[in-house]
């Protein structure tokens, strides 16, 4: 919501001061110009990303128009769902949580979590490692050392999208210009014509220039940027996952593993120690 908030302010903005400055808007209407900035921007978008990059662009656009999912609410959820499975652990042992980690969606102890159960991700990377505590003898530093790669590897990847509108914004300002030389191609073709016809054929060569700029730095630029806040949240909760179970590795009870975890997190997302703890027993009475 925030975004399209964003959006009207720049454009009401920009076109706002325009026409309280005398200008008419109708001269900004250069369907020709808009073709040629888009349709080339467009095309070297495609050009320049792998089709997985691509799509991956186009799946990443309405999740960041609706706004983050990372809520305190949604953190609180995930790590509660920590403790049970570590207390699960601690009381039955580990051979315990075999089935919940086999298929998490038949679980009843994922189910109580529908915020985290959702995220697929999330899910896999949770349930991979526990799976690797059940089944294997690898020690707290092996383990570390391939979660920081896994960890690593998608947000790398994750980054993609982002990358990839960074240099679309980058790229329309240039293709502004291409559509303003253009105009000005066709005027300097049109020089018999009268002064006030060439004025406006140089009018509409200039607002090709205008459109590139103010459609890289007002709404493309800005929604890379966004894009890329996204993916440091998204990483932030698999940190968060990832102290939490190699404390638990390392000999600390479920209730101070969790505290690892909520430490790690953004001050705006993080709950206190007391809300946290309410939390947990709440969910753990259920």
């Amino acid at each position: 919501m925030l975004v399209i908030v964003g959006y009207v302010v720049v454009v009401l903005c920009v076109f706002g001061g325009y026409a309280m400055h005398g200008g008419h808007l109708g001269a900004l209407w250069q369907p020709t110009e808009v073709l040629t900035i888009l349709g080339g921007a467009m095309g070297a978008f495609i050009v320049s990303n792998s089709a997985k990059v691509s799509k991956a662009t186009l799946g990443a656009l309405p999740r960041v128009l609706k706004g983050s999912a990372h809520s305190k609410a949604r953190y609180m959820a995930m790590m509660a769902l920590l403790f049970e499975i570590l207390t699960k652990i601690r009381k039955e042992g580990l051979m315990s949580i075999e089935r919940d980690v086999e298929d998490p969606h038949e679980s009843p102890m994922f189910a109580k979590y529908p915020e985290v159960s959702g995220d697929h991700h999330l899910i896999e990377f949770i349930t991979d490692y526990l799976r690797l505590m059940v089944s294997g003898n690898l020690n707290p530093l092996e383990i570390e050392a391939l979660m920081d790669s896994e960890i690593e590897t998608h947000h790398h990847e994750a980054e993609g999208p982002s990358h990839a509108m960074a240099k679309l914004g980058d790229g329309l300002p240039a293709f502004g210009i291409v559509a303003a030389v253009m105009g000005v191609v066709h005027v300097m073709g049109s020089v018999g014509k009268p002064p006030a016809e060439l004025g406006l054929m140089i009018a509409a060569a200039l607002v090709g220039t205008f459109l590139g700029i103010l459609l890289a730095y007002g709404f493309v630029t800005p929604l890379a940027g966004l894009m890329e806040q996204f993916v440091q949240e998204d990483t932030k909760q698999f940190e968060c996952v990832k102290v939490t179970l190699l404390a638990s590795l390392n000999g600390y009870s479920p209730a101070l593993a969790i505290e690892f975890g909520r430490k790690v997190l953004y001050s705006t997302e993080r709950p206190t120690f007391n809300e946290l703890e309410d939390h947990v027993k709440q969910h753990s009475k259920k």
